[in-house]
């Protein structure tokens, strides 16, 4: 592991240490919830005064007037939640395979918000990955996940409305080189370590952990994002698939075809990106296919920590979508 030749370049964030620990862990949305509460559980205002108006009435034997608590007049052209026009787009933030990602602005408060925008097929319809994503963000509510604060369905699109947060872990260590400050490490991995231990709790797999996937807000909070790839693994099933996670983050049984994986998928992510956070460097940056990666995860597994387990070659050649030539190298080198 190389040395970090730029430690000063990052100063340490402090924001978050005055932040009580109770408050950064469970997190409401206060004044961004698009979803109606039931009546039975709207609180009302002001209920002392309320029920000395009332007994004044009842005692005089005259109706009193219907008082309206903040409310305010409503018009169909009023800005609400699930509308397209609620949300005005500002500024386009990266676009994908099947989706475009904009900076927006509410008009139902003012706050800043993110707009992932996919595109709808009228042949294939709504992408599996949208209907994941939308159905698990609904039912998490962390301060280390990113926020889903509305849905909006047209003929043509599906928006996922997200709270905005001003940038990732990749490009955070971008305008860092050589690695981040110690204290910065822990706190990132502190946080992500604590937000994947919340969704494996619910057993909810992220499965594409990686630094572009991790929002670093401007207090320093990091909050999980794309749960494109995420699967319940409370719901049985035998269809898991080991094309999951970028390259470069994925873990070997995975590489040599594995599609029996639980929690130690994501953990293996939490590993890479712990190192690259701390050299500035990819961990494995494999550059051609699945046998460049492996090949670079076997070195530097090879020299650090010496001979790993007694394998033969008839062994290798039985594991799924193993390349011969990787099996042949393999069992030269372990």
């Amino acid at each position: 592991m190389s040395t970090r030749s730029c430690q000063g370049s990052d100063s340490v964030i402090k924001p978050l240490d005055t932040i009580p620990e109770d408050r950064k862990v469970q997190r409401t949305q206060s004044g961004f919830d698009p979803f109606e509460k039931p009546a039975g559980q709207v609180k009302r205002v002001h209920s002392e005064n309320n029920a000395c108006i009332n007994a004044k009435s009842s005692s005089s034997g005259k109706e009193s007037p219907k008082l309206r608590r903040h409310s305010s007049p409503s018009s169909p052209t009023s800005p609400k939640f699930g509308k397209a026009d609620s949300y005005e787009k500002l500024e386009k933030l990266g676009e994908g395979s099947y989706a475009t990602v904009y900076k927006g602005k509410s008009k139902v408060n003012g706050k800043l918000v993110a707009l992932k925008v996919i595109r709808l097929q009228e042949e294939e319809g709504t992408p599996f990955t949208a209907i994941r994503e939308a159905s698990l963000l609904k039912g998490l509510k962390h301060a280390n996940i990113v926020l889903l604060h509305d849905i909006i369905h047209t003929k043509e699109t599906l928006t996922l409305v997200f709270e905005y947060v001003h940038t990732d872990l990749c490009q955070y260590m971008d305008k860092h080189p050589g690695g981040l400050h110690p204290d910065n490490v822990r706190l990132f991995l502190f946080q992500l370590l604590r937000g994947l231990s919340y969704i494996h709790q619910r057993y909810i797999l992220h499965r594409d952990l990686k630094p572009q996937n991790l929002l670093i807000s401007d207090t320093g909070e990091l909050k999980l994002a794309d749960f494109g790839l995420a699967r319940a693994k409370s719901v049985p099933s035998h269809t898991y698939s080991n094309e999951v996670v970028t390259l470069w983050y994925r873990p070997p049984d995975v590489l040599l075809g594995s599609t029996d994986y639980s929690t130690c998928l994501d953990m293996w992510g939490v590993g890479c990106i712990f190192v690259e956070m701390i050299q500035g460097v990819a961990a494995f940056p494999g550059m051609k296919d699945i046998q460049d990666q492996l090949e670079r995860i076997f070195l530097v597994s090879v020299s650090a920590l010496g001979t790993l387990v007694s394998v033969t070659f008839l062994n290798l050649l039985e594991v799924p979508f193993l390349n011969s030539n990787v099996a042949v190298w393999m069992f030269l080198n372990i």
